[in-house]
């Protein structure tokens, strides 16, 4: 592409939907990845990644020269880091991905360039790319505009979200600030919050964490009923009655790229202060090892009780229903455990939202469903929902498919 506008850098789940909606915008996009299966896929208008509308979106952009991916970014006037931020050994935040992506462009920057971070970061990481690119081009210090705006929608509905939800923009100065506001303001129509870099590393922390230790609240509600021999989706259902009550829905865990990673940027910076945070993650963490000894429970009752080996279904792979998204997946963690620790039985792994996976052998959910003598429901895919169920199988709903 000549004379792009925009440089995208990470084309993942946010990125590529970030940047079809720039170039939808009628503004030059180039997407950079380093995956050239990615970048080969994209060029020929098609998406590596599932979403709704995503698909049309990307193929009419790059159709009209709006959108076009490559493995090398490019000079432009707007940079837009988006990629992966992972944690290292004792959920230490990972921010190579981010420091390499910043090293790429350091030589390609001018004067009055705009610089954004969207990648999930702990709180600080904006400023050290700001000292890494002024001491590799110390002429531009002070010339450059260089902001934090974390993404905050919701997969399966982040074409809509990317437009219509608010954001946080915060920048190392005001100047900066306000730059990446007028940016953000052609394609946003949700409200843009001014605040600092530093604030809106935190916010985004703060958000995920905050969903995190609400979730936990709901598993650990789940592991006492289980105990107690109450219905956990009853209670739920009739606590949140209280008119300043509302529990989430409890799970198998917690799964995804930021809820289940989030919490630890802040845990890792701030040890002795984060004892809610800190302990949220472990419950949502064990509710998954409790899932999959549930399991291994069921499994030694039938063959106790029947004196052959049952037929397993593991329905869902996805952290969270409806999506093709695996990241940081519990019902994943489950299913792996499970197969650690088998003997021979005969296992049917599902997701619907997958044709093929590199380990798993994947199953149609209704072939699986009627071989199976013990059928295990781990993400709420609408596809489960529609199953006529059957008394004769043993079923350990972890999802409230039915509730």
């Amino acid at each position: 592409m000549n004379n792009p506008e925009v440089i995208m850098i990470g084309l993942g789940y946010i990125g590529l939907p970030t940047a079809a909606l720039i170039a939808e915008g009628k503004t030059k996009v180039l997407g950079v990845d380093i995956n050239p299966h990615v970048v080969d896929t994209i060029n020929k208008g098609n998406i590596h990644i599932v979403e709704p509308s995503l698909d049309k979106t990307v193929k009419k952009a790059v159709e009209n020269g709006y959108l076009s991916a490559s493995l090398k970014p490019t000079v432009a006037n707007t940079y837009l880091i988006v990629v992966p931020t992972p944690f290292k050994a004792k959920n230490e935040p990972d921010i190579s991905f981010v420091q390499s992506a910043t090293e790429a462009i350091i030589p390609l920057l001018k004067k009055g360039d705009l610089y954004i971070i969207e990648s999930t970061s702990p709180v600080g990481t904006t400023e050290k790319m700001m000292e890494l690119i002024y001491d590799r081009r110390p002429e531009l210090k002070n010339k450059l505009h260089i902001a934090y705006c974390p993404e905050r929608v919701l997969p399966g509905n982040v074409m809509y979200e990317l437009v219509h939800n608010d954001r946080v923009i915060g920048g190392v100065d005001e100047m900066s600030t306000e730059k990446a506001v007028s940016f953000y303001a052609k394609y946003v129509k949700g409200n843009l919050h001014k605040t600092n870099a530093r604030t809106a590393e935190m916010c985004k922390l703060v958000e995920n964490s905050s969903r995190d230790v609400q979730i936990a609240f709901a598993n650990e509600l789940s592991l006492i009923c289980d105990k107690a021999d109450i219905d956990v989706w009853e209670l739920i259902s009739l606590a949140n009655k209280h008119p300043r009550v509302n529990i989430l829905r409890p799970g198998c865990g917690v799964g995804g790229h930021c809820i289940a990673v989030d919490p630890y940027f802040i845990v890792s910076d701030y040890p002795m202060e984060s004892k809610i945070i800190g302990t949220a993650r472990e419950v949502n963490n064990y509710k998954s090892f409790w899932c999959a000894e549930k399991v291994q429970n069921a499994k030694l009752e039938f063959e106790l009780k029947y004196g052959h080996k049952p037929k397993i279904a593991l329905m869902g792979l996805a952290f969270k229903p409806d999506i093709d998204d695996l990241r940081e997946s519990p019902a994943k963690y489950i299913v792996q455990r499970i197969l650690q620790n088998s003997n021979n039985e005969e296992y049917y792994i599902v997701e619907p939202n997958i044709k093929e996976h590199n380990v798993f052998k994947i199953t149609d959910y209704k072939e699986a469903y009627k071989k199976a003598d013990i059928v295990v429901f781990l993400v709420a895919h609408k596809e489960f929902k529609s199953l006529k169920f059957a008394k004769n199988k043993k079923t350990l709903d972890f999802c409230g498919i039915n509730k």
